[in-house]
């Protein structure tokens, strides 16, 4: 937080800076509470892109560097754009980042840095081990810079995460690349070559934030011109007509409202892709179900999936809404099914806000409210028994037309839970008694007929629907009971589909 600017770092006693003219130590800077402020991911995305513009090296955090000052942000993005100019590609892989990338600095030639990355590149096209090749470069950068190999990979995996919280990259296989609607941002930041002349204008525009291409009128024409060309692309007419373009923050009104769009389309062709994308949905449900055994899986591609730990509850709210989209019938777009935030790979930011459902799946005959939990103990109950049964009586109201089911999910559903979602009443504000239809199963349950109807060609909103009611015809038994007749007739589904 001190290094990056969100609260006031120590100056040095080196400095001709005095904590005094900065701020407080450790209390929240104007670009911190422009953080705390941000409301939207882009929002996010913006502070952490204006901390990392201002950052420098060598500045007054380190002093013991033997080279001019320079922005590693904007020298890491200079060589994307010049890898592009002689490949048509921007992308840069891991390794490449670990052991070419972040051991350059701005007095190498961006030619230079660009040729050993696609020296490198060739020579591990032509390795046949490739874990084996890049072991064996981690080892050569170890024996030249006296870190254990681990630590380039560490870095690298942080310089990654730094360049993708900024928003101007995104993933791509095992690298990064340049997210195309910022292309013409991009060359507008890297042509900023100015170094700050003091401690001072170091401090000053880390803690408040760094200009960017946009707070410029000129620069901030040229980028919207460029997101109008885009939607064109789109076949899409964007009408500026009467829209006040006399500052940057106006522009920036407008801009938004362009990449709010854009955003929406990209959004629309992921969801399009996923039903090709089933057996991966299905692995990421394994490393839910077996969280406590592992975080990481291997398909068959060779890729390699991983659920960070302390994210794993954003991640179950994320994969079924992966996989309902991979159902590919929704009536609903893409972002009004989900209540948490992406980001531009289309990750979960957190997990959906309080007060409303996870997830909303609009069909044509029926809607699904779906609600997930990682609680599997007798606390299930508590806390989800009466907010599941208020967000699908909430949907209920809202689909006066289509019939909704509620869909609860858990790696473990607690009998008390199955009791409660079982009698499945709700009384609305004045005593009127409404009966919901709600079906709580385990994650593995699901994985099994979401797999099952994909593996038969089969998988479809009638499917869904007529497994609900199978369902909800036996809920009729004491709660233990039920829970055997889900299991029934879940293995009936997965027998018939197979």
């Amino acid at each position: 937080m001190n290094r990056r600017g969100f609260l006031y770092p120590p100056v040095s006693k080196a400095s001709a800076f005095s904590q005094g003219e900065i701020g407080t130590l450790d209390t929240i800077t104007p670009n911190g509470w422009r953080l705390i402020q941000a409301d939207s991911v882009p929002g996010m995305q913006e502070c952490f892109l204006r901390s990392l513009a201002a950052y420098y090296i060598p500045s007054d955090f380190e002093k013991d560097y033997e080279f001019p000052v320079f922005s590693p942000l904007r020298h890491t993005l200079a060589v994307m754009l010049e890898l592009e100019k002689l490949t048509s590609e921007n992308q840069l892989n891991f390794i490449e980042m670990a052991v070419v990338i972040q051991l350059s600095t701005s007095t190498d030639k961006l030619s230079d840095i660009v040729a050993k990355v696609l020296d490198l590149r060739e020579r591990r096209k032509s390795s046949g081990n490739k874990k084996q090749f890049d072991g064996q470069e981690l080892a050569k950068a170890s024996s030249l810079h006296d870190y254990v190999p681990q630590t380039f990979n560490d870095y690298a995996d942080t310089n990654f995460r730094y360049l993708k919280a900024t928003g101007l990259v995104q993933s791509k296989g095992r690298g990064i690349a340049l997210v195309p609607e910022k292309h013409i941002f991009i060359e507008k930041l890297v042509e900023d070559t100015e170094v700050p002349d003091s401690d001072g204008a170091f401090y000053t525009a880390l803690c408040n934030g760094a200009d960017l291409p946009t707070d410029n009128k000129d620069s901030a024409l040229i980028v919207l011109d460029d997101l109008l060309s885009q939607l064109n692309k789109h076949g899409i007419k964007f009408d500026v007509t009467g829209r006040s373009l006399d500052t940057p923050a106006d522009i920036g009104s407008v801009r938004h409202e362009i990449e709010a769009i854009l955003s929406a389309l990209r959004e629309e062709e992921f969801a399009a892709k996923q039903a090709g994308e089933w057996e991966e949905i299905a692995a990421y449900m394994d490393l839910l179900i077996h969280r406590r055994r592992s975080s990481k899986k291997t398909l068959s591609s060779g890729e390699e999936i991983e659920i960070p730990q302390a994210e794993a509850p954003a991640y179950f709210e994320w994969i079924l809404w992966r996989a309902f989209l991979a159902v590919n019938s929704l009536k609903n777009k893409p972002y009004e099914a989900r209540r948490f935030k992406i980001d531009q790979d289309f990750l979960p930011v957190g997990t959906a806000p309080g007060n409303g459902p996870d997830l909303i799946f609009e069909f044509e005959e029926f809607v699904l409210v779906v609600e997930v939990t990682l609680t599997d103990n007798s606390r299930q109950e508590a806390a989800e028994g009466e907010p599941v049964r208020r967000h699908v009586a909430r949907i209920v109201e809202t689909y006066t037309g289509k019939r909704v089911y509620g869909l609860f999910i858990a790696n473990k559903v607690d009998t008390n839970t199955v009791e409660t979602l079982r009698i499945g009443f709700w009384y609305k504000s004045d005593d009127s008694k409404m009966a919901l239809q709600i079906v709580p199963i385990t994650l593995d349950q699901f994985k099994n007929i979401f797999s099952a109807g994909f593996t038969s060609g089969t998988i479809s909103p009638g499917l869904i629907q007529e497994f609900l009611r199978d369902c909800l015809a036996v809920s009729n038994h004491d709660a233990p009971e039920w829970k055997r007749e889900i299991e029934r007739t879940v293995q009936e589904k997965i027998r018939a589909l197979t």
